[in-house]
């Protein structure tokens, strides 16, 4: 359990969350609440850091709460996992725009997943004042308030691969070459997406 303050990363802050789970190992990480992304006082960007490494036959679960952007807030999310060719990972990302009745902070967030040594996923989201234009139009969100996704990396899929679905209105499964699968969600509220999210994971996860 990753236990941290709810009023961080401040502007200027730069977090950094490694874990590294070693062979034949199986971990469960969740956080105790949720994370707010708030403005500082000299206006720098905020920084936020995860790096994952899983070696031969091992196993992590992924689960934090929800990432909240908080209106003047300016952050810069950056999660790398590196996998062995073994491992299998279940990550889950939320992110909220702003509180209830709020509009967000500036959030960039970016997700890249080797394994292997070799590309199996590079993602980058940004959302908020200052994002590139048309963030928030009928091509991004909608208007939705929340997003997020579950990767899940399972060599079983090499023989046996989730196909491509829609699950809903706003959510979308599809498959990588890795082997792995990636649910992809809107929703109007945390409570939402994260009620689509944990579906996806009963389907799709271990």
């Amino acid at each position: 359990m990753l236990v941290g303050a709810m009023s961080a990363p401040l502007g200027g802050d730069h977090l950094t969350v490694e874990a590294a789970v070693g062979p034949g190992a199986r971990l469960a990480l969740a956080s105790a609440a949720a994370t707010l992304a708030l403005p500082g006082r000299g206006g720098a960007p905020a920084r936020y850091d995860v790096r994952l490494t899983l070696a031969e036959d091992s196993a992590l679960r992924w689960l934090p709460e929800p990432l909240v952007s908080v209106r003047g807030s300016d952050l810069r999310v950056r999660t790398r996992a590196e996998l062995a060719p073994t491992a299998r990972l279940l990550l889950r990302e939320e992110q909220v725009l702003g509180r209830s009745g709020e509009a967000p902070g500036l959030l960039r967030s970016r997700l890249t997943v080797t394994r292997g040594g070799s590309p199996l996923l590079d993602q980058e989201v940004a959302c908020g004042p200052g994002a590139p234009g048309g963030w928030d139009g009928p091509a991004g969100l909608a208007g939705h308030r929340a997003l997020g996704q579950l990767l899940v990396v399972d060599p079983a899929f090499a023989t046996s691969a989730p196909t491509a679905a829609v699950l809903g209105e706003f959510a979308a499964v599809t498959p990588l070459a890795g082997p792995a699968v990636l649910v992809t969600v809107l929703a109007p509220d945390a409570l939402r997406l994260r009620e689509v999210l944990d579906a996806a994971c009963l389907t799709y996860g271990w």
